[in-house]
């Protein structure tokens, strides 16, 4: 593709002699921030259903892509063309239902087949165990979800989701018995395990628990700034507004 040339080329030239000494000074390592918040823009933009935003925000990411490729390549390690027919030899080899002869119901087992032909990939059959394969770096909720996920996918799981909402009633009970013992260890443990078990109903009822907790958090951000609105209006601050007009500010932003 011309415009791959072109960005690739455009690259290149920024980490050559003459070009930018930022873009030429950076390394695998240090681009790692840099992908992971342009990441979460990018979901953002799909969350907010913006073509135009996501437009922009692919584009950050797939910076990200040809940059490290770029860093391979003078590395000697690989180019983005490999990186290219490495993926699309994978994606032939883990949908046998499209590319072979293999058949498949649903989804559902789709997803089953790809998790069997992942783990006779090379590199991935000496692992110990199922969980292996999933970075331990990943933000914590993902990485519940992950885990759940996989070993529900071996049997590990609930029978249905009565029993853990069940199970999220009991962590409850034991938070409350750890607070009234107020040790700090005790109080972190049960959180966890309450979060742990709120992100493995969402996994049940298939709800992403992150996309639903930033919802949340815009629902919040959101009429906490009514609030803050009415406090400007006021000529006041936040702090000195009665808890009880912030609630009431808080339930009228609830109705609009």
């Amino acid at each position: 593709m011309e415009e791959m040339d072109r960005l690739i080329q455009v690259m290149e030239r920024l980490r050559g002699p003459g070009g930018c000494p930022w873009d030429a000074v950076q390394d695998h390592k240090s681009m790692v921030k840099g992908l992971i918040e342009e990441t979460y823009e990018l979901a953002e933009a799909i969350e907010h259903d913006d073509s135009e935003e996501m437009l922009e925000e692919l584009g950050d990411v797939l910076l990200q892509v040809v940059f490290h490729s770029i860093i391979a390549k003078e590395d000697g390690a690989f180019t983005i063309g490999e990186v290219a027919n490495f993926l699309a030899d994978k994606l032939i080899y883990r949908h046998p239902h499209v590319f072979g002869d293999k058949s498949v119901r649903d989804a559902d087992e789709v997803v089953v087949n790809w998790e069997r032909l992942k783990q006779k990939e090379e590199g991935k059959k000496d692992r110990v165990s199922i969980l292996s394969g999933i970075p331990k770096s990943l933000p914590a909720l993902l990485y519940a979800l992950k885990i759940q996920s996989a070993a529900g996918r071996v049997g590990f799981d609930w029978d249905n989701v009565a029993g853990v909402i069940e199970k999220i009633k009991e962590e409850v009970d034991e938070l409350e018995e750890a607070v009234a013992e107020n040790v700090n260890e005790g109080i972190e443990e049960e959180i966890g395990d309450m979060i742990f078990s709120v992100v493995n109903l969402a996994r049940m009822l298939k709800i992403d628990p992150e996309t639903a907790l930033r919802r949340s958090n815009r629902k919040f951000a959101k009429r906490f700034a009514e609030i803050e609105k009415v406090a400007r209006e006021k000529d006041i601050p936040v702090s000195k507004m009665s808890m009880e007009e912030m609630e009431r500010v808080w339930q009228q932003s609830k109705m609009s």
